[in-house]
């Protein structure tokens, strides 16, 4: 014997060495197979959802829009006059949001204050997700997207502060800007399309902006024809002119589909030009000095040198969508919101051209194979993502995130706890944005001065609170005149009325905190 050492034989049964284990096969139907792209995007999406899931409910339109689903569920019917201010009793009243309004209630009712924060954070990352897809798309490059991702949520940050129906609006109106931005149609764009106006004309007036991008993408398309041919004859018979321009007449023919029929094209005619409007700063003209004005003026700015240096030709529904909302957000900051998202793709698109004309290395894609390994990834981040915000927490372990912290720090709680151990017994005079909390949260059959719907305050009784806020001449006579018993301000913003208020020998301090304070007039001696 040479000494060599003599190895064992295997035992029988044992698993052999795992460096010759064959690998594990892919079995997974080639439709689910995801790519590391995927799961990229679904991280993305995922961190814009948790970020706005856990950001407070504002205090104001949220709970007006509640309190209407409330009073439609409890009735089973839609109301014919203003159903909640005692001041705007008999008003005519076309609830153009009532399906909102109720799809928020009944989450409420469902899922508590995780169920309101859950659904507007998934609204909203929806919206991202169909414009992240079509900058992706456009593209081809995942830096490109991303930042077209970012602009839509610099451009549309403060629209997202406010969970109101206009939410779903914008998630609609990214819908079909994704659609009529795809390479191609689908069959299924005849029905799904007009489909989407008639829903949306139930969720919120805003589905004339969507009529108003088809009439720009099909007159762009005539407009973009009698350039290239100098023929009316090509545009009769252009397939794509004539598509849209039957999508508009479907989708306008689908939006009657609602409780008030032609009447509902009226209202959204007649609310824009509600007079009370003109008082209240989102309705304003767009304010080139606030945050939200800068926000505008760099996304105009930064579209102008890109149409400048672009190789990419400039397609006619691009200016008339452009000039169309700029000029519309000019006159009202609150039309900022519909802005963003085009405003985001086409800075993309063009930003994208430009680079690819100086630098071409810089944008070419790199390739993302797909394989179920990346699918798991992304059921995973979805999980996770879900699971750790607070309707999963609610949904999975039935916990329910605390008041003070699901809601602004501007919410007047302390109020409204104080009036429910101690209700008035007439009218209470309110600022303009604590009316809807107050009717949510208050005791029942409270009697507010306004709320949130300012369109269906009599114009007298809005110039008369104007004038009480205001501490102008008279302000004393209004609320004897409206026999006004309590009066709840915020020191934040009304401190000239509540001084006015403390030295007044009528009026006496109730309640008081760093949020609000409560007046209640003293009886008559």
């Amino acid at each position: 014997m040479s000494g060599a050492v003599v190895e064992p034989p295997p035992l029988s049964g044992s698993e052999p060495p795992a460096a010759s284990l064959p690998p594990l096969e892919d079995r997974l139907p080639a439709e689910w197979k995801w790519s590391r792209r995927c799961a990229g995007a679904t991280l993305l999406l995922g961190c814009v959802y948790l970020w706005f899931s856990v950001k407070p409910l504002w205090h104001t339109d949220l709970w007006g829009h509640l309190t209407y689903g409330r009073w439609i569920v409890a009735h089973g019917r839609l109301p014919a006059t203003e159903p909640l201010l005692p001041l705007s009793k008999g008003m005519p009243f076309v609830d153009t949001a009532w399906l909102s309004q109720v799809l928020g209630y009944l989450a409420y009712q469902g899922l508590g204050l995780a169920g309101l924060q859950g659904l507007s954070a998934l609204v909203i990352a929806a919206a991202s997700g169909l414009l992240l897809h079509r900058c992706y798309q456009r593209t081809r490059h995942v830096g490109f997207a991303v930042l077209g991702l970012a602009s839509f949520l610099w451009l549309d940050w403060y629209t997202f502060a406010v969970v109101r129906p206009q939410l779903l609006g914008l998630l609609c109106f990214c819908w079909l800007l994704h659609r009529l931005t795809a390479p191609r149609a689908t069959a299924a764009d005849w029905w799904l399309i007009p489909a989407l106006h008639g829903l949306w004309a139930n969720l919120h007036g805003s589905f004339v902006l969507g009529l108003g991008l088809l009439a720009a993408f099909a007159a762009g398309r005539g407009v973009d024809l009698l350039r290239r041919t100098g023929t009316w004859r090509a545009v009769a018979h252009d397939q794509r002119f004539r598509r849209w321009g039957l999508w508009l007449e479907l989708s306008a023919a689908a939006a009657l589909v609602n409780p008030y029929g032609l009447g509902l094209y009226l209202e959204v005619w007649r609310f824009g030009r509600n007079a009370n409007l003109a008082s209240l700063t989102e309705w304003q003209i767009l304010d080139v000095h606030a945050p939200h004005g800068w926000l505008f003026l760099g996304s105009v700015v930064g579209l102008t040198m890109l149409y400048r240096f672009t190789p990419r030709r400039v397609a006619a529904w691009e200016v008339l969508t452009l000039v169309g909302l700029g000029v519309a957000s000019l006159g009202s900051a609150r039309l900022l919101s519909w802005w963003g998202p085009v405003a985001a793709l086409l800075l993309v698109t063009h930003g994208h051209a430009s680079v690819r004309r100086w630098c071409p290395w810089r944008a070419m894609p790199a390739v993302s194979p797909r394989n179920g390994k990346w699918t798991v990834v992304t059921l995973g981040l979805i999980w996770i993502c879900l699971g750790y915000s607070p309707l999963g927490m609610r949904v999975l372990h039935r916990k329910e995130p605390a008041l003070e912290k699901a809601v602004s720090d501007y919410t007047p709680l302390g109020a409204v706890n104080y009036l429910r151990e101690k209700p008035p017994s007439g009218l209470v005079f309110n600022v303009y944005e604590w009316g809807d909390y107050l009717l949510w949260a208050g005791p029942p059959n409270l009697q507010v001065f306004v709320n949130s719907h300012a369109h269906l305050v009599p114009r007298e009784v809005w110039l008369h609170y104007l004038q009480v806020v205001d501490v102008d001449s008279g302000w004393e006579e209004v609320l004897e005149r409206y026999g006004v018993t309590t009066v709840v301000v915020d020191p934040r913003h009304r401190s000239a009325l509540i001084r006015r208020l403390k030295d007044h020998a009528a009026w006496q301090v109730a309640y008081e905190d760093r949020r609000s304070v409560v007046f209640v007039r003293q009886p008559r001696s």
